[in-house]
């Protein structure tokens, strides 16, 4: 066996495959147990569930910690209870994902002493590097008749794959096998290629001038990844990718064109509070399209890192000190401040790339989650960028304009009431009078299955919410058809909606009309299953939102 084999078989740690031999050793007289095969059941649901939140050691960041001493505390019928039913503080209800014998597990699998991972090095990634088509043999000229601007890329979660619809017909061009879980789309510089990243740590490349757009390369950069981006400063662009893992904790410079690895940089380090961190995991990447840098934001130790790719072999970092435990974020409307949620801090770090520093730290409601967030001329206010929350119910408001609106820069300027919480992503348009939000994390069916949408003109008025699943016409269940992910087609005049079914139910995706809010078309496919993020590559490319 080679030692990528080896190594990707001692991935067992994240599918439960911690033993020795072919039985477990006890941790003490009355520890937890489960046998070989539910160990591995509950490795791989925690895996793929919960490790997002809760870290792949267990220790905590958006979710709890659930290390032992924590958890055993709370006993195994609570933490039944829990995983089934969810928190008001953001985490989802687990009944009608997983079976009771699934809950039942992992209830017992937290309760057991985590175990760390094995490393993934340059030879790892090189092993894994697959150029499947050569630049040299790629098209030189779109060989399609596809409007790019408006194909979006659309994660399937639980098939491991990404859909390419096209926003004109409406119609699914191909779906791509990628990673599991893909957690996001970034498009290059030019508009011609996609980037995919896995929550498996697989980064696909998909060349979008083929005529039948594929995958060309691709490379496992990790076991446990959510981010990746380009270079995009002028005379860079397409030249690198970087893409950042959970586990290990780390990033890598790629060359842009081939995924092929060219330099690792490790984030293990010291958190903002003076301690040591074992996992300090990158969160999120954004492109400055005004210097050659990467915004990367590592989720534990607080630290925001500028890294100046302009000469890859003496790389060049700017460390900023934010606050913990820093998770997603976007541009303001200028483009020169990048504002991210340090949610379990509750507080947005505000970051003056022109400068290179902290502009300010913004204290919010609990655990914003702001996705890219959105952008918007507020009537009294002046420029803002809203997010909203997993743990309250409100979308906040702040206002992003320190030339001609000091008095309102970096300040809570106002709070937009939701239904209820649980929100991921809210969303709007520099053509829409619109913003909307989604609160699939919400336990109450009804509010997980709506949106709301404020009208901008009048925002003292309601939200309007509706309904997206009643208007997909899937069947109807008791699982939740949560409404996930509002993107905006190329000309910001229709808004796609997924409709996240369970793994073995009919999902959607509904489009909707932004200027009267009625229905203009619902995709259905068998193999459309389980929706979630949805990337127009006009919109995605030129960070419009």
């Amino acid at each position: 066996m080679s030692s990528n084999a080896q190594k990707l078989k001692a991935m067992g740690w994240a599918f439960g495959l911690l033993l020795s031999g072919s039985a477990l050793t006890p941790v003490a007289a009355q520890s937890p147990q489960l046998t070989p095969e539910q160990m591995k059941s509950a490795g791989d649901t925690y895996f793929q569930r919960c490790a997002g939140c809760h870290g792949v050691l267990r220790k905590g960041a958006t979710g709890k910690n659930l290390e032992p001493q924590n958890t055993t505390k709370l006993g195994q019928e609570r933490l039944e209870k829990i995983i089934a039913m969810g928190t008001d503080g953001g985490m989802v209800n687990f009944d009608d994902i997983l079976t009771k014998d699934e809950i039942k597990n992992v209830a017992t699998y937290i309760q057991m002493p985590p175990q760390a991972p094995p490393e993934w090095g340059m030879k790892d990634m090189m092993a894994s590097w697959k150029n499947i088509v050569p630049v040299e043999k790629r098209p030189t000229k779109q060989m399609n008749n596809l409007n790019l601007k408006n194909v979006f890329s659309v994660t399937l979660r639980d098939a491991g794959e990404v859909a390419l619809i096209d926003g004109d017909s409406k119609k699914i061009i191909s779906r791509v096998k990628t990673g599991y879980a893909v957690h996001i789309s970034r498009i290059s510089a030019s508009g011609r290629y996609i980037y995919v990243i896995g929550r498996d740590g697989l980064l696909s490349l998909i060349d979008m001038w083929m005529e039948n757009p594929g995958i060309v390369a691709e490379m496992k950069m990790g076991l446990d990844a959510r981010s990746i981006d380009t270079s995009k400063f002028k005379g860079f662009e397409d030249k690198y990718a970087i893409a950042g893992s959970y586990w290990p904790p780390q990033y890598v410079i790629m060359d842009g064109d081939t995924l092929k690895p060219i330099k690792i940089m490790s984030t293990r380090g010291i958190t903002v509070d003076g301690e040591y961190h074992p996992e300090p995991r990158v969160a999120s990447i954004v492109a400055s399209m005004t210097k050659p840098e990467w915004v990367v934001n590592i989720k534990e130790t607080g630290q925001i890192l500028l890294v100046d790719y302009s000469d890859i072999k003496n790389l060049k970092t700017t460390t900023i000190e934010s606050a913990k435990f820093l998770h997603d974020g976007g541009w303001d409307a200028s483009k020169r401040y990048f504002l991210v949620a340090a949610n379990a801090s509750n507080k947005i770090a505000v970051v003056d790339t022109k400068e290179g520093k902290l502009a300010a730290l913004v204290s919010t409601k609990k655990i914003p989650h702001p996705g890219r967030g959105a952008n918007f001329v507020h009537p009294k206010y002046g420029p803002v960028w809203a997010t909203g929350h997993l743990g309250d119910d409100v979308v906040t408001l702040i206002g992003t304009d320190p030339e001609k609106n000091p008095q309102h820069a970096w300040k809570v300027v106002e709070e937009l009431k939701m239904p209820g919480a649980g929100n991921l992503f809210v969303k709007t348009h520099p053509k829409s009078q619109n913003l909307w939000a989604d609160a699939p994390q919400n336990p109450d069916k009804d509010i997980a299955e709506s949106v709301a949408v404020y009208d901008l003109k009048d925002l003292t008025k309601k939200p309007e919410i509706i309904n997206i699943a009643k208007l997909a016409g899937l069947p109807e269940s008791k699982a939740i058809k949560r409404v996930v992910h509002p993107e905006y087609d190329e000309t910001g005049t229709e808004v796609w909606f997924s409709l996240w079914a369970g793994k073995t139910e009919p999902s959607a995706i509904v489009v909707l009309d932004d200027k009267t809010r009625k229905l203009k078309a619902v995709i259905k496919d068998p193999k459309l299953i389980t929706p979630t993020g949805k990337f127009n590559v006009l919109n995605t490319q030129h960070d419009v939102y």
